[in-house]
């Protein structure tokens, strides 16, 4: 398949296979990535690949806490729109996918003399470093699911980065279980979403 075609079919999963594979893949696909467009050329973005079981677990305990409490405030509207996606505070698939991928913002850099430099539009740039590596990673056959807790501090705590970086989304990786059941969504179609003028 073109990877046009390989787009078309994504999927984001909620529940994946435990079985792992090279780390290498996701190296290279982070190395392609990095070569997304940013502000001023300042690469805003730091990639955490998290593989080690006890980090994983920290994660979803912390994201469980947080998920808790956004469902307590979120709207019911809101609480509707979720509803067919059959999601919930349960966050079982940081812990079963192989590797988390924890994506930093910088929201300033430093000097090699530990001056403070500035960014320049740290959110777009890294996400549109954040598509290529998804468009990348689907290429290879893998599946992912993007994940933002919101509050999402607690992520610069366990990995211990450093204050210029800001916790931007997560992408769990691996493959999606062949149980797991997706949700029945369609897409907008190109008449609403392209205009040509």
């Amino acid at each position: 398949m073109t990877l046009i075609e390989k787009l078309k079919q994504r999927r984001s999963y909620r529940e994946f296979e435990t079985e792992s594979f090279d780390i290498q893949l996701l190296i290279d696909a982070i190395e392609a990535a990095k070569y997304a467009p940013s502000g001023a050329n300042k690469q805003p973005w730091t990639f955490c690949i998290v593989k080690d079981p006890k980090i994983k677990k920290e994660i979803r305990i912390e994201s469980e806490k947080i998920e808790t409490q956004f469902y307590k405030k979120i709207t019911p509207e809101w609480k509707d729109d979720l509803s067919h996606l059959d999601v919930n505070t349960s966050k079982p698939f940081l812990e079963e996918a192989p590797y988390l991928i924890v994506i930093f913002k910088h929201i300033f850099q430093y000097d090699d003399m530990h001056h403070q430099m500035k960014v320049y539009y740290p959110d777009i740039s890294v996400g549109i470093a954040t598509g290529m590596l998804i468009s990348v990673l689907t290429d290879m056959g893998l599946d992912i699911l993007t994940y933002t807790p919101s509050p999402n501090q607690f992520l610069s705590d366990i990995l211990k980065r450093p204050e210029n970086e800001k916790p931007y989304l997560i992408l769990v990786v691996g493959k999606g279980s062949k149980s797991y059941k997706l949700p029945d969504i369609t897409k907008r179609s190109n008449e609403d979403i392209i205009k040509i003028y």
